[in-house]
């Protein structure tokens, strides 16, 4: 079946969660070297891994919005999954503050938790308007459970 493309959704789709990244990796860019001379848990990425992660991250839930935006689900279902999506985004932007700026390491990863069961609930939403939706925030989901090793593992190296 084809479709096609709504150009205006699908450029603010992406361009919301490319926002949200870019401004917290701009303000958390001090502590982010600071970061760097940390002892840091086995398995940690080198530097440059997070930002293509993260902006493939970013550019696949901004798809995955569109798709649901879309869709033509009803108000409700659309508002709910929009809402919880754009709560997502929202602890997504704070996440790097506490962890990186400030250093909080422990309320870091409480707030990652929190952030894992949100991106759940995002999916699940997502993926009962579209399922491709839903499948493309599988990776983000997965990635946040690795991010949760590693936050736990720096907080437990460094306290």
């Amino acid at each position: 079946m084809k479709h096609e493309i709504k150009w205006k959704p699908l450029a603010v789709s992406l361009a919301v969660p490319l926002a949200v990244g870019g401004l917290a990796a701009f303000l958390t860019r001090d502590g982010m070297k600071a970061f760097a001379a940390l002892p840091k848990p086995p398995l940690t990425p080198p530097p440059w891994l997070f930002s293509a992660a993260w902006t493939l991250f970013y550019l696949s839930m901004g798809c995955a919005c569109y798709l649901v935006w879309v869709s033509g689900a009803s108000g409700a279902r659309l508002e709910r999954a929009l809402t919880v999506y754009g709560l997502n985004l929202a602890v997504n932007f704070l996440w790097p503050i506490l962890f990186f700026t400030m250093q909080a390491w422990l309320p870091a990863f409480l707030l990652l938790l929190a952030l894992i069961v949100i991106a759940a609930v995002c999916a699940l939403l997502f993926s009962c308007i579209s399922r491709p939706a839903g499948r493309l925030l599988l990776p983000y989901l997965a990635w946040l459970v690795f991010a949760g090793y590693l936050n736990l593992g720096v907080y437990l190296l460094n306290r």
